[in-house]
């Protein structure tokens, strides 16, 4: 007998699906990228935890774990997670909203927000809801991304004037204190970061394929060195702890959850939307099909694992995952390669951000942040459209001056209003016979003559659903005020009606009977027509008034108006 695996394994376990094709030469290639991610990983790593308010083996925790986990549950074979600058600043926004950055449960919450963070992305792959990230506009998510941006950039000038201010996620209260602090700036921390951030500048400009952070960190440390920086008051980030990813426990008490699940909510949505759209990004190159709902349960798995192995809240990285790609990993056996790298240097070089000043760190934050606008697309909205320009600009504000997890939300929210608006009002474009000369819209010319200013043929351009009840029937009131009296409905733009449009349809038809005329259908799908050939509306849709084509439906209407007009 024949043996046929279970389709449901592949599901369970999606790395029984390439692991099988591993080989010598795919193991070589995904150790070179392995290598060439725990480069880039480095520096980014410390970067945003200390983006998060973490120490900076935090981010190397997340690096490590997140990576291995999403990479072996996901369906993206060149996604890697882990640590993202986005997710860094909405996790600090949300648990310095319940606790204080400086308090010691700040830690614990970030664990249990990770938490959280994970369950909702788990459970929302485990229902097949991996669809639901194409609802969030990407203009509300350049707007967001941008406002982070922004929100990073200011949380570090503390650090790049080497001023002593407290942590703060909010926008202008944060500007003031750095503006008032401004003449007692430590021009030897300035120099460190802006000698950092040039030489960043410098080596990506001339040397784009060289790991350019982590070389402009070196020199930004070799700098400070050489100007006494320690006898100057330029902060180090100190040495990481000789250790793997310690054992965490999130706390599971009622009132931290519940202090925490809204936030939970929007770190959960914005992470999942950053994973699949950059593993679809790196898909169009590698012509691989992305399963949505698996990079759901990948990235949920990620984040509950990670949450007992101290790690915060992780997602794709679009550098890292670009970098991957180009480097020629063949399967996600390169994210793990690149952390088991990142667990010898913790072990093996643990003091390697010792003599790493703050300001450098610095200057590389505000390089990860300016990266992070995508100025081409806002100039191009911009320019296009004034309802995504107002979606942006709604969105990049609240960012800046609201709470970031109430920020996607009320972009989302807007973008669903002006969808609702601009469905809420399908054209109905009148149609002219092609006879007439220099009609912008035609269909066939109908055997015989019509009579004038009696017959109106509309096409309708929108599905006809509750919201655009009010628009349609307003239209058609209209066509009879003008003296309509028989209205050919041309449906090839709808694709639904609901019980709402059926309804209106219905009473059109008698109100129209009821002035001598008629309501006529013409080219509906099928499918848009199922509610209207239920039994109660069996005398709406008859042969009488529905037809397949317009020059069927103008052919019958002249015949019968005809007949009409030649009676006594």
């Amino acid at each position: 007998m024949k043996r046929t695996s279970s389709p449901r394994l592949p599901r369970l376990f999606p790395f029984l699906t390439w692991l099988p094709g591993v080989d010598r030469t795919s193991l070589r290639a995904d150790l070179l990228a392995g290598l060439t991610g725990a480069v880039i990983v480095l520096p980014q790593g410390v970067a945003y935890a200390l983006i998060a308010g973490l120490p900076p083996q935090y981010g190397l925790y997340t690096a490590i774990v997140t990576a291995i986990v999403a990479g072996l549950f996901g369906s993206s074979r060149h996604l890697v997670s882990g640590p993202t600058a986005a997710i860094s600043i909405v996790v600090f926004s949300v648990v310095s909203g319940v606790v204080s950055p400086d308090s010691p449960e700040f830690i614990p919450y970030v664990i249990t927000l990770t938490l959280l963070t994970g369950l909702i992305q788990l459970a929302l792959g485990l229902v097949r809801l991996g669809t639901l990230v194409n609802f969030i506009s990407h203009t509300v998510v350049i707007g967001f991304t941008a406002g982070a941006a922004v929100l990073i950039a200011t949380s570090q000038l503390r650090h790049l004037l080497g001023l002593e201010l407290p942590l703060s996620q909010a926008f202008i209260p944060s500007l003031i204190d750095v503006a008032r602090a401004l003449p007692e700036t430590n021009f030897a921390v300035l120099s460190v970061g802006l000698v950092t951030l040039g030489s960043a500048l410098l080596i990506r400009r001339f040397c784009p394929r060289w790991p350019y952070m982590l070389l402009a960190m070196v020199v930004g440390g070799l700098f400070a060195w050489g100007i006494g920086g320690a006898e100057r008051g330029v902060p180090m980030v100190g040495a990481m702890p000789a250790q793997l990813p310690p054992p965490s426990m999130p706390i599971l008490s009622l009132k931290a959850l519940r202090e925490l699940a809204p936030g939970a909510l929007a770190v959960a949505i914005i992470a999942l939307i950053e994973a699949v759209s950059i593993a679809r990004a790196v898909a169009m190159r590698s012509h691989q099909r992305i399963d949505g709902n698996q990079e759901f349960v990948g990235q949920g798995l990620s984040n509950v694992v990670g949450s007992f192995f101290s790690c915060y809240a992780g997602s794709g990285s679009f550098t890292r995952s670009g970098a991957n790609y180009d480097a020629g990993a063949r399967t996600p056996l390169a994210a793990v390669f690149a952390s088991v790298i990142l667990v010898g240097t913790l072990l093996l070089a643990p003091g390697i951000t010792r003599h790493l000043p703050m300001p450098a760190m610095a200057g590389i934050v505000l390089l990860i942040a300016w990266n992070l606008i995508d100025w081409h697309e806002i100039r191009d909205l911009v320019s296009i459209s004034r309802s995504e320009t107002a979606i942006l600009g709604v969105t990049f504000a609240s960012t800046l001056l609201l709470a970031l997890e109430f920020a996607i939300y009320l972009g989302v929210l807007l973008s669903l209003v002006l969808y609702l608006k601009r469905t809420a009002q399908p054209p109905l474009v009148p149609l002219a016979p092609e006879s007439c000369a220099g009609a912008p819209y035609a269909v066939p010319a109908a055997p015989g003559r019509l009579p004038d200013g009696q017959v109106q043929v509309l096409r309708l351009e929108g599905s006809l659903y509750f919201g655009a009840v009010d628009h349609v029937q307003w239209t058609l009131h209209q066509q009879t005020a003008d003296g309509y009296r028989h209205i050919v409905l041309v449906g090839l733009g709808v694709n639904f009606i609901d019980f709402a449009g059926a309804e209106l349809l219905a009473r059109e038809v008698d109100r129209l009977r009821a002035l001598g005329g008629e309501l006529y259908f013409c080219s509906f799908k099928p499918s848009a027509l199922t509610l209207l050939r239920q039994t109660r509306y069996c005398e709406t849709l008859t042969e009488t008034n529905c037809f397949t084509s317009t020059d069927e439906a103008l052919a019958s209407l002249s015949r019968r108006l005809g007949s009409d007009s030649s009676g006594p």
